[in-house]
């Protein structure tokens, strides 16, 4: 039970302060951290020893490309189990862990449960009968609609076939459309159950009244729906389930593309070169754009469902325009597609920008004019091949390598390191949620002392709410310092986190030991507790964060001494961890409005310049004195590139650092400032989620502001790698 917890949950608290030092620069930490902690299981005691004496064979299980395959040092290689060598990858690499998970499930219970069946609608067919429902479970790029029509044609029911997609007011019709198919023998597809929830009640009855007595044996319902609570438990039981997952990776994506394309649709161009070419630009950019979602937040906001018809569309207007007109439009085609065609779906700001930046890369007259010379990406090996038919291009797409890097996409290296890791993630998240809280909590504790130990722990380290008639006193509020009425603001929210937790822990400790009623929300309070997690009543109260629970409490605890410093200092302090701060947005206004006020100007003719201050190595020492305006701020993270302190320039990261320290920035407030269009305009976010949502006051809850920092490169390299800055990281 202890090792499953550790696989599971990871470590719980901070082992470093009183564990043996980092023994390496590239061990780190987090993953110093994940080891002491794996050392606390029986069968790891001394593996830490072992990995200082032999640092080098562990840096080659760390460099490795497959380190969950890599041999360990003796005798470890043949004392593990194989969980307790998940345990290790877990600790080591997470990255490589679904990989060794999945090596793990075929060699204790067989292949078969980690393969896939391919899609065969026609089999799905043959297990039904007139009374079982076959379900489509929608996932994001994928429309069955178009494949049971085609099934419908193939086996002549083309003619007895009526589909209608379900919203409001359609409920009726569908009843009568079913009503009707029953008695005639014809089929009903309803499309989209998940947005009708309404009427899935009603559904439910007309399914359960299915009588094979009264109706005839070709009559066939069909429905699809992404999962949804709404859905009726019933019907998914009895009816026969389907899933089609839309093609992944990138020559997958191109071949299913091509399979709609033929030798005819190229001779109807009266420009076949030019179309050629754009078209399979046009497939390769939404092979792209489909692909990014795996990369997580680094390659959409968003992750957005572009179906095969988005592209469909983009090859009819294409046509027209390569045939109606003597020079290509490129401008319009790039708008229709990224603005409308794809764009339509794309709600994100940043998305937006991004999408059109991709499309820009592919329909373009570089394309046309230096054909197969014009390379997609860095590497060189994707460009629009020199072929006469659809034959040549299959031939040319079927030779790409069937897992592309990362620079395929415009995304550095690392890419795949973070998206094995949030895989991971993913899969151990899953896990957990089938996996009781009851059992073991490791060293023979039993979960609920698991549970009691760790609220005492959080309990004797929360700090004490601030004193608020004495923050009022220090900091009343005035017209020339507006940054009084933020940290009153501050100490405001971060005292009713504070209250909430001390009240709520004192509750749960008290019914766990049975003196009163364990409720539902006290229930679920150590559940979290148990699985390392933030408990959702202390996460609606406290600032957006990703961290668990061993990261999240001494991260407030710090949040909270930075502003009891501010408290005690009685004035602005001279520079701002800007990642303690609740609300950013409303810090950065307060600075604003000072030098408006200060200087008499119009706030709305302001915006902030920065300044990135390289030299500064550590700021709350070298920091002394605050700016004569604007202020000074520390604490930012960037993701997808680094800051290169030499040439004082955004540049590429470096392999296996995904994440990097931005230096203190000077913020400061000119009047009509015109940006300079060289510079990369790098989107803060809270946390690595990226995606928000927009609050009542306009400020959305994840995107704080732009920062514009230099570079010699072009911004749309930065554009597609998804370079982005943030507040805070996972731990």
């Amino acid at each position: 039970d202890a090792e499953l917890r550790y696989l599971l949950v990871g470590p719980t608290s901070d082992m470093l302060e009183k564990g043996p030092m980092i023994p390496a620069e590239w061990v780190g930490p987090q993953r110093w951290n994940e080891i002491l902690t794996l050392c606390r299981l029986p069968a790891f005691r001394g593996f830490e020893t072992a990995i200082v004496s032999n640092l080098e064979d562990f840096k080659q299980i760390y460099d490795s490309v497959e380190a969950e395959k890599e041999s360990l040092p003796d005798p470890w290689d043949k004392k593990l189990s194989p969980l307790q060598r998940l345990c290790f990858v877990r600790s080591f690499r997470i990255d490589c862990l679904k990989a060794a998970i999945i090596d793990f499930i075929t060699q204790e219970i067989g292949g078969k449960f980690v393969d896939p069946p391919t899609f065969d609608i026609a089999k799905s067919y043959a297990d039904s009968v007139n009374t079982t429902p076959l379900i489509f479970i929608l996932s994001p790029g994928t429309d069955p609609v178009s494949d049971v029509i085609r099934f419908a044609e193939q086996v002549g029911m083309a003619k007895k076939f009526e589909p209608i997609s379900l919203g409001q007011g359609q409920g009726p019709k569908a009843q009568s459309m079913i009503d009707r198919a029953r008695q005639s023998g014809g089929w009903v597809l309803l499309s989209n159950c998940h947005l009708m929830q309404s009427w899935m009640q009603t559904l439910e009855a007309i399914v359960e009244q299915l009588d094979p007595e009264t109706m005839s044996n070709n009559f066939r319902l069909w429905l699809t729906s992404m999962p949804a609570k709404s859905f009726p438990v019933q019907v998914l039981q009895n009816g026969v389930k389907m899933t089609n997952e839309p093609p992944s990776g990138l020559r997958a994506n191109l071949l299913r593309s091509y399979t709609t394309v033929s030798d005819r649709l190229f001779d109807e161009s009266n420009k076949p070169s030019v179309f050629k070419t754009l078209l399979f630009g046009f497939c390769f950019f939404h092979a792209v754009v489909q692909d990014r979602r795996k990369f997580g937040p680094i390659g959409w906001n968003i992750p957005y469902g572009f179906t095969p018809e988005d592209l469909a569309v983009c090859r009819q207007q294409l046509m027209l325009f390569v045939n109606k007109y003597k020079d290509v439009p490129y401008k319009v085609l790039n708008f229709l597609g990224a603005q409308i065609n794809y764009g339509g779906r794309v709600t994100d700001d940043k998305d937006k920008l991004l999408i059109s930046t991709i499309l820009g890369t592919f329909i373009c007259p570089e394309a046309v004019n230096q054909k197969d010379h014009y390379k997609y990406s860095s590497s060189g090996v994707y460009f629009a091949p020199n072929a006469e038919n659809v034959e040549d291009f299959v031939e040319y797409i079927k030779s790409l390598p069937l897992y592309p890097m990362p620079e395929a996409f415009g995304l550095h290296d690392n890419c795949n390191i973070t998206c094995a890791q949030e895989e991971a993630f993913k899969l151990l998240l899953g896990m957990q949620s089938m996996v009781s809280a009851g059992g073991s909590g490791g060293d023979g504790k039993s979960a609920d002392d698991v549970m009691d130990a760790t609220a005492a722990s959080i309990q004797d380290k929360l700090p004490k709410p601030f004193a608020l008639d004495v923050c009022e006193q220090k900091f009343p509020t005035r017209y020339e310092e507006s940054m009084n009425t933020v940290v009153k603001q501050e100490c405001l929210r971060y005292n009713k986190l504070l209250t909430t937790m001390e009240s709520s822990l004192k509750a749960f400790r008290k019914a766990i030991k049975g003196l009163i009623v364990m409720t539902a929300e006290l229930e679920e309070l150590g559940k979290s507790i148990f699985v390392n997690e933030v408990p959702e009543m202390w996460s609606k109260k406290g600032p957006l964060s990703l961290k668990p629970l061993s990261s999240w409490f001494p991260d407030i605890i710090a949040r909270v001494a930075f502003f009891q410093n501010w408290n005690d200092l009685g004035k602005t302090p001279p520079v701002h961890w800007i990642s303690g701060i609740f609300f950013p947005q409303a810090f950065f206004t307060g600075a604003m409005q000072n030098y408006a006020r200060k200087h008499g100007e119009e706030i709305d003719l302001l915006s902030f310049s920065q300044k990135v201050m390289d030299n500064v190595t550590n700021p709350k020492k070298e920091l002394t004195l605050p700016p004569e305006d604007g202020v000074y701020i520390y604490g930012l993270f960037i993701e997808g590139a680094r800051w290169d302190s030499d040439t004082h320039m955004v540049q590429e990261s470096q392999p296996k650092v995904l994440f990097t320290d931005l230096p203190p920035l000077w913020f400061l407030p000119v009047k009509d400032r015109k940006p300079n269009p060289t510079d990369y305009r790098c989107p803060t976010y809270k946390v690595l989620s990226r995606k928000g949502t927009l609050l009542t006051t306009g400020h959305s809850t994840n995107f704080v502001l732009y920062l514009e920092l230099p570079t010699d490169q072009a911004v749309s390299k930065w554009i597609k790698a998804g370079v982005a800055s943030f507040l805070a990281l996972k731990h």
